[in-house]
């Protein structure tokens, strides 16, 4: 009785389109006081224990990181650079495109800061040079889902977080990953666009691109080559990232001033705001779940029906595809993984491995319909209808779903680096 009735509240709270944040604050209450008989006070302490950790610190720095970028030039020259490399291939614009997503992805962290810093300069090239509008509208979506895959990584951060997986050998994890979707995405983007005729190359253009913009491309060196080496730790690498980025868009290319800084910071304050008390309110949630035995009441009511570890992925990734349609990422991944993840590890799948896998799951969510984020931000930046930038992307989702299966079940490709 007392579960239908947190159930009920739960629905009503939807049902009058209240925000996330307030339905899991109150089903977290709800769950502490009456279902386990717990107090409020207990709700606190495992919100400040949940606030109180270092790891925390990178988000914010990663996202200041990415806005300065995006704000100032360095975007323009990483793009300058890789659309001056793919010139004489035929469909050379869309791979350059899909490079640019990634290199940008390697130093912002987050998928809509790569859209946006790639997709403003990209969309109007690609049209410009007849490349099908749908075409360019679903290539920088999916593209700009590389940022949460190919590390460093928001999700990723949270994903460590609700779960107490390194996150540093999350993002180490993530980078092959990350570059087979994005061949995937640059075969694909080569292939359609086969009859578009290249370039030839110029050298004088590339030795230019790469003199203006190597301060720019030796961020992401400077972020990957610190994680892995072990020089760096990944709230580390987030301030180096910060202070590289003012240092370069401040002083060197002078693209971003004081005033320019305090916007982003109040940009990025609007949106730690809405994430940070989610993890807290579920990390609490997770706590008691946990101390009442929900989650191993869970595997063993899965195991009743799933009998070996093909058969769990399958239905992790359908359960993560349909919740990453449906959901915010960050707020799929505080709710879902702590759930998730002890029925995994029964099932001998690699923490890391799994971290990687619900990563990618929730990156397509980002352009499927009904909620993917991707698709409402292309309709504010392309003016675009939603059925117009929904059929854009279909196709992409084929090819990262192809992608998906790979990562899924050839687990030696997202472990080949930590060995």
């Amino acid at each position: 009785m007392k579960l239908l009735l947190g159930a009920a509240l739960v629905f009503c709270l939807a049902l009058l389109r209240q925000p996330l944040l307030l339905i899991l604050a109150v089903g977290t209450a709800f769950v502490h006081v009456v279902l386990a008989n717990s107090k409020v006070e207990y709700m606190v302490q495992d919100i400040w224990s949940a606030l109180d950790k270092e790891i925390l610190l990178s988000i914010p720095m990663f996202l200041l990181a990415g806005a300065v970028m995006t704000r100032g030039s360095i975007a323009g020259r990483l793009v300058r650079i890789m659309t001056s490399l793919t010139a004489p291939i035929p469909g050379g614009l869309g791979v350059a495109t899909v490079m640019s997503c990634a290199l940008f992805a390697a130093i912002s962290g987050s998928s809509i800061v790569t859209m946006l810093a790639v997709g403003t300069m990209m969309f109007p090239a690609l049209t410009a040079a007849g490349y099908p509008r749908s075409f360019s509208i679903g290539l920088i979506c999916a593209g700009g889902t590389l940022g949460i895959i190919i590390p460093p990584s928001i999700p990723m951060i949270l994903f460590g977080i609700m779960t107490e997986t390194s996150i540093t050998k999350l993002f180490i994890a993530g980078v092959l990953p990350g570059l087979l979707l994005a061949a995937l995405l640059g075969v694909y983007a080569f292939w359609t666009n086969r009859g578009q005729r290249g370039q030839a190359w110029s050298a004088r253009e590339i030795l230019q691109a790469l003199r203006e913009g190597l301060p720019a491309l030796a961020l992401p060196v400077l972020l990957l080559g610190g994680i892995y080496s072990g020089h760096f730790t990944p709230t580390e690498a987030a301030a180096a990232a910060l202070v590289y980025a003012l240092a370069i868009e401040g002083l060197v290319y002078r693209e971003v001033s004081l005033k320019d800084f305090y916007g982003i910071v109040s940009e990025t304050a609007v949106t730690l705001g809405m994430l940070l008390p989610l993890v807290a309110f579920a990390t609490s949630l997770s706590v008691v779940l946990d101390y009442e035995r929900v989650p191993q009441a869970l595997v063993a009511w899965v195991q009743t029906w799933i009998h070996d570890r093909s058969s769990f992925l399958l239905a992790a990734n359908l359960l993560l595809l349909v919740a990453g349609c449906l959901m915010e990422v960050g707020s799929a991944i505080v709710i879902l993984a702590p759930l998730l993840m002890p029925m995994a590890k029964v099932y001998g799948v690699d923490p890391v491995h799994f971290g990687i896998i619900m990563t990618v799951n929730l990156e397509i969510g980002y352009i499927t319909p009904p909620v993917g984020l991707n698709l409402f931000v292309a309709m504010a930046a392309f003016k675009a209808g939603f059925v117009e930038v929904s059929k854009a992307a279909l196709p992409f989702v084929v090819v990262m779903l192809l992608g998906l299966f790979i990562i899924s079940y050839w687990p030696a490709l997202t472990l080949a680096l930590l060995r």
